[in-house]
């Protein structure tokens, strides 16, 4: 009898399939500052995220979440995304299945948020900005297939960059020096410069913040409102406040918000400000999850972390759309010393750096960069034919100027030809001193720098240098704006142009009195 009912219930369920939903539920086994370690979620990935419950529940405390980085025999480490002053041993870990993700698209434009995605600046959801996607914040790089070599200009609007040191849309330029000498005016007067741009090429700017106050964010959030270029701008900010998590996912989620516009063929820059801080948020994290300490106390994979987010830079080739994503890291040196572990990784993993140094900076040069120690591996490729034409002579001056200047301390006297290249060096080194927020579009540079290299300058007094270069530019803009224009559009520099633009300096320098050299 039983084995006939057992014969006719098997017979029932034959063909039956049963579907039973399973669900990875872990516990916290440990806590402390901001970093977890779980245990029970064997199929755990590397940079997903999971959901933190209250155990017991409590629904007065939300759910957390948390982003998993080590993954050891028998546990799992992950750091809370957000206030993990509620975690407690014992709590209950879900798995999502889902990476972490950062919301990207044309809404952000304009839009102040932090490395999650979440709006910060009170003007609504993003959503009402227009359709957003998703993208990881970790992607893979462009492969070398992909790419396509350097070859059209990002203008910074700083004479001594776009002439000396020129970057290229794809490249990756490092921007290193002491803290409070111009590091961050030099990106923001970069990202005003692109109002210049003709609208249909001006890439987009995306601004990561990390680790500084929120103070500081908005001040410079008003000043690029005001001037009309947060228009084109997204700015991510991770609070000196906030978790040291949202430190280390901050460039991450920068990087994929600027390669949405890049995939999409146009035009992108990410300023990282600054990767020192980065740094320091990496090696909190990985020292609390028992990563070994190696130089200086950052883990070995440092230098991993930073090559796979700069990679991610590139000019991408026709095939892929031709967009570009150009990369200006920051990095804070201590009494100039460019030799330090972090400044060395990324210096190596860069296409040349801007050096800011402190004593041209208490000298009075504004931006106070560092001719000689600045590289651009890019160079001239990223230049047009008419700065390549002013520029060349310009590197060549400043060159044999600081060369012979520090002789000069030394000799008692100099002959005349000497003397000569030693006062115009001065000069170029006064032309190319610029304010903040006045950057200068690339025609108007070319302008200024042909009458520095050919001497028209070395009969003006180095005092009044900077006096008679705003009287040049007021006259080109207002009786010879064709000339600009035609610089501009053809972006050469030819000799009827040439001649016009000397016929205008002689007629100043006779206006202005000054027919010998003083």
């Amino acid at each position: 009898m039983e084995k006939g009912f057992l014969d006719a219930f098997k017979k029932q369920l034959e063909g039956v399939e049963l579907k039973v939903d399973k669900e990875e539920i872990g516990r916290v086994v440990s806590v402390g500052d901001g970093v977890v370690q779980i245990e029970g979620l064997p199929g755990a990935m590397a940079a997903e995220m999971v959901t933190i419950t209250k155990w017991p529940a409590d629904p007065d405390i939300p759910s957390c979440s948390a982003l998993v980085l080590s993954l050891e025999e028998y546990t799992v480490g992950a750091v809370v995304l957000g206030d993990a002053s509620t975690v407690q041993e014992g709590d209950v870990v879900r798995r999502t299945g889902k990476v972490l993700s950062v919301p990207v698209g044309e809404g952000l434009k304009g839009r102040v948020v932090n490395p999650l995605g979440d709006p910060l600046d009170g003007k609504g959801p993003l959503s009402s900005g227009g359709k957003l996607e998703t993208l990881p914040v970790e992607r893979k790089a462009p492969s070398v297939i992909e790419r396509k070599s350097v070859d059209t200009p990002l203008a910074t609007g700083m004479k001594v960059i776009d002439a000396a040191i020129p970057i290229g849309r794809g490249q990756r330029e490092l921007i290193i020096g002491d803290r409070q000498i111009g590091k961050t005016a030099l990106v923001v007067d970069t990202i005003l410069n692109q109002l210049h741009e003709p609208e249909e090429s001006r890439p987009i700017c995306v601004y990561v913040a990390i680790g500084q106050k929120y103070s500081k964010v908005a001040q410079m959030v008003q000043e690029l409102s005001e001037r009309g270029a947060m228009e084109y701008t997204v700015v991510v900010v991770a609070g000196a406040a906030d978790p040291v998590s949202l430190w280390y996912v901050a460039p991450f989620a920068g990087c994929s918000i600027a390669e949405y516009f890049r995939d999409k063929g146009k035009d992108a820059l990410i300023i990282y400000d600054d990767l020192s801080k980065h740094a320091w948020a990496w090696r909190q994290i990985a020292l609390l999850l028992r990563r070994p300490p190696g130089r200086e106390a950052y883990p070995g994979d440092i230098f991993y972390l930073h090559s796979r987010l700069l990679e991610r830079a590139s000019k991408l080739a026709p095939e892929q759309g031709g967009g570009s994503l150009t990369a200006l890291p920051i990095v804070e040196t201590q009494l100039g010393d460019v030799s330090s572990y972090i400044p060395t990784n990324i210096i190596s993993i860069t296409d040349g750096q801007i050096y800011l140094e402190s004593d041209l900076f208490a000298q009075g040069q504004r931006p106070a960069v560092n001719i000689g120690l600045s590289v651009s591996r890019v160079g001239s490729a990223a230049q047009t034919k008419a700065m390549k034409s002013v520029a060349s002579q310009l590197k060549l001056e400043l060159a044999q100027y600081q060369e012979l200047a520090a002789f000069a301390q030394f000799a008692s006297e100099l002959d005349e030809a000497t003397r000569r290249r030693i006062d115009r060096g001065a000069r170029l080194m006064e032309l190319l001193k610029q304010e903040q927020y006045a950057p200068l579009p690339t025609e108007q540079q070319v302008a200024v720098l042909f009458a520095g290299v050919e001497g028209y300058l070395d009969k003006v007094p180095l005092e009044r240098v900077k006096d008679f270069v705003e009287a040049l530019l007021e006259r080109l803009r207002n009786l010879h704006s064709e000339l600009l224009k035609e610089i501009r559009t053809s972006g050469k520099f030819e000799e009827p142009a040439r001649k016009e633009l000397a016929k205008v300096l002689e007629e100043l320098l006779q206006e202005h009195g000054f027919t010998t050299t003083t």
